[in-house]
């Protein structure tokens, strides 16, 4: 029987990655919500006729709102990140995809586990910021929590058979290594943004692009891995793989190793999170171990992309260590983007931040977000006491 999805952050790559999939299985979208993409957003209200659309940016929201008008059976509008919080806890949905990009979709991951709904997850900085938060609601509710990132969907996979996690000896995150792989510090340190944005082998959105390339993409997936499974840092580790076939692999405890392969398509964990638990019809060709290129698997370089380092550092740390991570590497990547700062001001920033910002263990969401808060506020003044 088709499913009821609620899809929160709608026209970013998953988002519309996500509608792919649905437009595919003949699946009711019972809400859409977006930061400002309007035009994007119009047109996938005109397909998918959703009951309820959210807004954040309020000047969109009032854009689409007279966009609207006088349309026959338009959705119902909500407007600011309140209005992603109730959508995200409205009943109607199967499952709320949440592919909202930051620590905005923390808030909203805890609205709809705490009313209910099975949650597939794309905003890994849901766990990243507020692991705790998110796993014991998922407790507390009796929901499922189904990963989409490619990693943690692989890892889930793998997993399925396992009855008792102590027979877990390790994670093994695999990653692509980015489209600055092999390359010494020199080097890597005269990349631009342009550069950045060039990835290997996934087509995705310029935010989480620029966190592959300089690898704290891999960071958070590993604090990420951690929350998920309530395994220490010793037991998640990270292998370059460059042909991105590996998306991630489970080590037990008496030697075997379970693998899961696909094409790099995130339509494949997407659709599995979607579908659970029953896998759906894929169109696609599916992988061609004959024509493949051969797998191969390398140490990450630490030295060369510094920002996995402080993401395992601040794992150790934890409390609001992974907010402060995060909400610092935000803003970094921001600047960058903007072509503000160079590829190293990235790590350099994060760390300046890292140093400056207090950790409080066992945070609630206030302290949460208050760091995150904190955390950007220090990148800011790092950033204007280099170009006063």
């Amino acid at each position: 029987m088709p499913k009821t999805i609620t899809l929160l952050g709608s026209t970013g790559s998953i988002g519309t990655q996500s509608l792919d999939v649905a437009r595919m299985h003949g699946y009711r979208i019972f809400g859409l919500a977006a930061n400002s993409r309007v035009e994007i957003l119009q047109k996938q209200i005109e397909e998918f006729h959703p009951e309820y659309v959210a807004v954040v940016d309020p000047a969109a929201c009032e854009k689409l709102d007279a966009a609207l008008a006088g349309t026959a059976n338009a959705p119902k509008l909500l407007k600011g990140p309140e209005g992603l919080r109730t959508l995200a806890a409205m009943d109607g949905p199967d499952v709320v995809l949440n592919a909202v990009v930051g620590i905005a979709g923390l808030p909203a991951s805890l609205a709809a586990i705490e009313s209910g709904h099975d949650l597939a997850l794309a905003n890994k900085e849901s766990l990243v910021t507020g692991g705790h938060l998110v796993t014991d609601a998922v407790k507390k509710y009796g929901v499922k929590l189904l990963p989409v990132d490619s990693e943690h969907s692989a890892i889930f996979q793998c997993l399925q058979g396992c009855a008792d996690r102590r027979e877990i000896r390790r994670l093994i995150l695999t990653c692509s290594g980015g489209p600055f792989r092999g390359m010494g510090r020199d080097e890597v340190g005269r990349m631009t943004k342009a550069d950045a944005l060039r990835h290997p082998n996934w087509t995705m959105g310029p935010k989480i692009t620029v966190d592959c390339s300089t690898l704290m993409n891999k960071g958070l997936e590993v604090i990420e891995a951690m929350r998920l499974y309530r395994l220490p840092l010793a037991q998640v580790s990270v292998m370059v793989h460059p042909q991105s076939i590996v998306h991630s692999m489970v080590e037990f405890k008496d030697g075997a190793v379970l693998a899961q392969l696909g094409t790099p398509d995130m339509r494949l964990p997407i659709r599995y999170a979607m579908t659970y638990p029953e896998r759906g019809e894929n169109p696609a060709p599916p992988l061609d171990l004959l024509n493949s290129p051969p797998l191969t698997f390398l140490e990450p370089d630490r030295e060369t992309f510094p920002c996995l380092r402080l993401a395992e550092e601040a794992a150790e740390a934890g409390g609001t260590a992974c907010a402060i991570l995060n909400g610092a590497n935000e803003e970094a990547v921001r600047l960058f983007l903007a072509e503000k700062i160079g590829f190293y001001d990235i790590s350099d920033l994060v760390a300046a931040a890292r140093a400056t910002v207090l950790v409080t263990q066992t945070p609630s969401l206030e302290e949460i977000l208050s760091a995150d808060h904190a955390a950007r506020e220090a990148v800011k003044s790092a950033f204007a006491r280099r170009h006063s």
